[in-house]
């Protein structure tokens, strides 16, 4: 059982699973909390597009992947603002451009390249040396950010009108919370790949919102589920050879289940918001 240690491309996987799991499930409860799983998909599709003219230049797949989810964000914010379009319909169009686009960059290219699919549906095993850099350091600045900014982000979260009313800059802490959901996403789409990132945001968040109100105890649960299903995920995907983006969101389904099932909540006649104790 030991022997999966003795490989190189295990130990990078794990170490990314690690950063991975941890930066994911801590930006997931803004996530579910804003109610910006729309957005989130909108921020990986727009990832992917990177990706794809990533490979069809030759340049790095995460470089431009976090360069189009950014561009995604801000744009949305913009159009929400300028044009006076509700955000779901500005994250709408958006979407299907940033797919049409991820679509058109796969048709220019001369032949199947499989490691383009690889973050389409997850295939962690394969990072490298330099992409497990990357995603070490963009998983330090999320938490490191997060931390530092957590009052103001639970303060827009919960009310946004009376942040910025209170002088707050809201709407730059909310920029701002948006690019660490763009980068989150990215830096994940090699583990659980485009079309199961969304689930990989939520569903540690939401496991630990069954057990706890207080925002502290949720971040560090969510987190904790974050780091389980990703590592169990992988060494199922070693053991059982299968993908390893599947096994990972299927062992963090099974983790929200007994969350649910083992929830103190279902025992409340009602739930209060969340605090930051």
């Amino acid at each position: 059982m030991l022997e999966i240690f003795s490989y190189s491309f295990m130990l990078r996987s794990m170490v990314a699973s690690l950063f991975i799991g941890v930066s994911c499930s801590i930006i997931g409860v803004f996530v579910i909390l804003k109610g910006l799983s729309f957005i989130s998909a909108g921020i990986s599709h727009a990832a992917f597009a990177g990706v794809a003219l990533a490979f069809l230049l030759g340049a790095n797949p995460l470089l431009l992947g976090i360069v189009f989810s950014l561009l995604m964000v801000w744009l949305v914010g913009y159009t929400n603002e300028q044009a006076e379009i509700n955000m779901d319909a500005a994250i709408g169009i958006l979407f299907s451009l940033t797919m049409g686009l991820a679509v058109l960059f796969i048709g220019l290219m001369d032949e199947y390249n499989a490691e383009l699919f690889g973050y389409l549906f997850g295939n962690i095993i394969s990072i490298s040396t330099t992409e497990l850099y990357i995603v070490g350091a963009m998983s330090l600045v999320v938490i490191v950010l997060i931390y530092a900014f957590l009052k103001e982000f639970h303060f827009i979260t919960f009310d946004y009108k009376m942040a910025k009313a209170s002088g707050l800059p809201a709407k730059k802490l909310l920029y701002l919370l948006l690019t660490l959901t763009a980068i989150t996403i990215v830096i994940s789409l090699k583990a659980v790949g485009n079309l199961l990132v969304i689930a990989f945001l939520t569903i540690p968040a939401a496991g630990a919102y069954q057990l706890t109100h207080s925002l502290v105890k949720m971040i560090i649960y969510s987190a904790t589920f974050g780091v389980i299903g990703s590592l169990a995920g992988l060494f199922l995907s070693y053991y059982y050879n299968i993908p390893s983006g599947p096994g990972i969101v299927l062992t963090l389904g099974i983790l929200f289940v007994l969350a649910v099932m083992f929830s103190p909540k279902r025992r409340c006649t009602y739930c209060s918001v969340p605090d930051n104790k």
